[in-house]
């Protein structure tokens, strides 16, 4: 039997790629992943082979993954950010269990919840949670009980696949129900292509989020009711006497 590393690549600059997920790949003989994920590390690794497939092609990228192991190589499937979060490493475990295989490592990343609040400033710095607005896996009624009761609890809030081509409204959606709990000065903030190149980031108020131009390579940031924007940073205190 081989090994699977599940690896975090983080959010693509290769400097914020941790030295664990390095080592993993330089060990493995096989890097398969989504092609946009590939593509970004496919000129350091120009001796591996690589399996990649597009958008809903995950559980066939577990099997070819579980099927390299078994054969006796070592496999790198590769995730943005970190393998726990909206990534691989839930379906792989699964999956390996049905095909009675645990040679499996998840090696941690850096996910866009943290690699994107350090651009903004520090707009995690006390309790948050991370909400997802894609509906292709999980149904809208659930993700919009999930903004209310994030809302509610004062939370600050991360935002993952904000929009997309076929998901165009659902940030402006998102926004009309925390509206509902929220003020409409809370201080929000987003960040597009975080670690790649043409970084874009911008801080603003709740009211204005909705008409701001979002895609699935966006992370949202919704403070709490301590949340402040200051010298152009999102900042949220954890209460401390300054």
């Amino acid at each position: 039997m081989g090994k699977i590393y599940v690896v975090g690549i983080g959010p693509g600059d290769r400097l914020m790629m941790t030295m664990q997920a390095r080592e993993a790949l330089d060990r493995s003989d096989v890097i398969a992943g989504y092609k946009t994920y590939t593509d970004l590390i496919r000129e350091e690794y120009p001796d591996r082979e690589f399996y990649e497939n597009g958008m809903k092609g995950e559980t066939e990228r577990c099997r070819k993954c579980i099927g390299y192991a078994k054969e006796g190589r070592t496999v790198a499937l590769i995730c943005s950010g970190d393998p726990g979060v909206y990534g691989m490493a839930s379906p792989l475990l699964l999956i390996a269990q049905q095909e009675g295989f645990d040679e499996i490592e998840i090696i941690p990343g850096v996910t866009a919840a943290l690699s994107g609040a350090a651009v903004l400033g520090a707009p995690l710095g006390h309790d948050f949670c991370v909400i997802s607005l894609s509906d292709l896996l999980t149904p809208w009624e659930q993700i919009e009980k999930r903004l209310l009761c994030a809302a509610e609890g004062d939370f600050c809030i991360a935002i993952y696949n904000p929009s997309s081509s076929r998901r165009a409204d659902h940030l402006r959606k998102a926004c009309e129900i925390l509206l509902t709990r929220l003020p409409a000065d809370t201080a929000c903030g987003y960040v597009r292509n975080i670690g790649r190149e043409g970084t874009q980031r911008k801080v603003c108020l709740l009211k204005e989020l909705a008409r701001e131009e979002t895609d699935m390579f966006t992370t949202v940031f919704i403070g709490n009711s301590q949340t402040k924007i200051s010298g152009g940073k999102l900042i949220t205190p954890r209460g401390y006497r300054l």
